[in-house]
């Protein structure tokens, strides 16, 4: 009869672990009940389905102010299923955003990371520019 090696035994003992544990991690999660939206969390949500008020958004996040009005239709941006598109500036400086397909936002900021509503795209790209100023998108002037 053939001998098991530490290392064999030491393999199958850190499988069988990791295969209890995925199964005690899915039986976990499936056991906890689906988080339902807070309709009180945000009572402004315009017809434009984003979580933005028709008169638009004006406050001050971490020292910077952050402006978001709803721009209706124009700017390329008719196909996307919105009937008005956000305008976002911060200290009067445009941000460009951009909505993915699934519904998520990003900005040239964080461009790799995606947001639920362009709210938060705006704070991210506050938080991330430190102090920063932004950068214009285009040159001044010049055909967009």
């Amino acid at each position: 009869m053939k001998k098991i090696t530490r290392r064999q035994a030491l393999g199958t003992a850190v499988g069988a672990a990791t295969a209890v544990g995925l199964a005690a991690l899915v039986t976990w999660d499936s056991a906890k009940p689906s988080p339902t939206p807070d309709p009180k969390a945000r009572p402004d949500v315009s017809a434009s389905g984003l979580s933005i008020p028709a008169d638009g958004i004006d406050e001050v996040f971490e020292g910077r102010r952050i402006q978001i009005s709803l721009a209706k239709g124009g700017g390329g941006h008719e196909g996307h299923g919105l009937p008005a598109w956000p305008t976002i500036k911060i200290d009067g400086k445009e941000l460009h955003v951009m909505r993915n397909a699934d519904g998520t936002w990003v900005s040239v900021v964080n461009h790799y990371e995606s947001f639920p509503d362009p709210v938060a795209a705006a704070r991210a790209a506050v938080r991330t520019l430190q102090g920063a100023h932004l950068a214009p998108f285009a040159p001044e002037g010049a055909a967009q």
